[in-house]
Parts: structure tokens; C-alpha cells; sequence
């Protein structure tokens, strides 16, 4: 498995436990994405990835249903994922977007990676649960952003930057750079 295929699924297993940590009652909680819920977050993240794998097959991504069982469709979709970033032909395949053209591979690597960290994060943070991200893909993702830092910002995107306290770890400066309260 390629390193790409590695980070993702650390982070995808990571989110896999705070979506069936979530209790019935906070799929109604707001979350730090201010006018989201947990389920628009959840949502979301299910959504990006269909249209990310969309993009490979150059096809309409399905629909997300928001009332159903999201849980069920997030292992569906991150399985769907998985199972493209490791079939080699399929992660080399060029695909374009707001980031310009790149391999299906690094799409995965640098936008689906970054967003599912976050919203990582942000669904423990909303839940209370375990809100340690991994440090590595702190990392990786702390490149990816510094590098588009203006395009983030645009409206529907990150808050504003944080500066962070003196002495800050890594993981609070990466929420701060993506304009996350910690």
C-alpha cells in the first residue's frame, strides 16, 4: 500500500470511531463548522468523497442521504476510496478540479485527507470525544494547506487564521491555522 493509502486509512479509521462513537441523541449537536450539525458533517464528508471518487469515473456522485444511515454509507464510501487509492491504475488516473490536475492519488492524499482530519477533529470536538489527531498527518496536511492558504479562506471555507499561545503543539497549531477555536 502506497503512503497516501496508509495516511488515509489511519485518518479514515480515526473518523470510522467517532461516527459510531456518536450517541443517537447529538446528531443534532452544532459542531466548530458553525452552521453545521453533526449529521451535515458527517454529510459532508461522505459527500466529498463520492465526489472525489465521482471525478475518477467521470460521473454525477450519488447522492448522500442524510436521513438514513450515515454510518453505513461513510464505511461505504471510505471503503470505495480505499479501494481505488490501492488499485494502481485507478490512483495514477488524472483527474481535474480546483486544485488543478493531479493523480487521483494525490487528490486523495492532499484534499480528502486534509478535510477528513479536520472533520475529525471537529465531530470529537462536537461529541466529546477523543480529539488527538495523528501527528503525521498533521504533517502532510499542514503542507497542503499552507500552500493554497488564500484559496481556504474564501467564503465556505476555513475561518480565519488563529494565532496560536506560545508554546502551542502541532496539533493545536494546524486547528488554528484551519481557524479552529481549541
Amino acid at each position: 500500500m502506497s503512503e497516501t493509502g496508509e495516511r488515509y486509512g489511519t485518518i479514515a479509521d480515526g473518523f470510522t470511531a467517532r461516527v459510531l462513537g456518536v450517541a443517537p441523541g447529538q446528531w443534532t449537536a452544532r459542531t466548530p463548522c458553525s452552521e453545521w450539525t453533526v449529521r451535515d458533517l458527517v454529510a459532508h464528508v461522505i459527500g466529498t468523497h463520492r465526489a472525489v471518487l465521482a471525478r475518477l469515473d467521470d460521473k454525477e456522485p450519488g447522492e448522500v442521504d442524510r436521513e438514513g444511515d450515515l454510518p453505513a454509507q461513510w464505511r461505504a464510501a471510505s471503503l470505495d476510496l480505499v479501494t481505488a487509492v490501492g488499485d494502481k491504475s485507478r490512483a495514477s488516473k488524472i483527474v481535474g478540479g480546483m486544485f488543478g490536475e493531479q493523480s487521483f492519488e494525490s487528490l486523495v492524499g492532499r484534499l480528502v485527507c486534509t478535510d477528513l482530519l479536520v472533520h475529525s477533529w471537529d465531530l470529537a470536538r462536537a461529541t466529546g470525544q477523543d480529539e488527538h489527531l495523528d501527528s503525521a498527518a498533521i504533517s502532510a496536511s499542514q503542507g497542503f494547506l499552507a500552500s493554497i492558504d488564500d484559496a481556504i479562506r474564501a467564503p465556505g471555507g476555513f475561518s480565519a487564521k488563529i494565532d496560536p499561545a506560545p508554546g502551542a503543539d502541532d496539533q493545536t497549531r494546524f486547528l488554528n491555522f484551519c481557524g479552529r477555536v481549541v
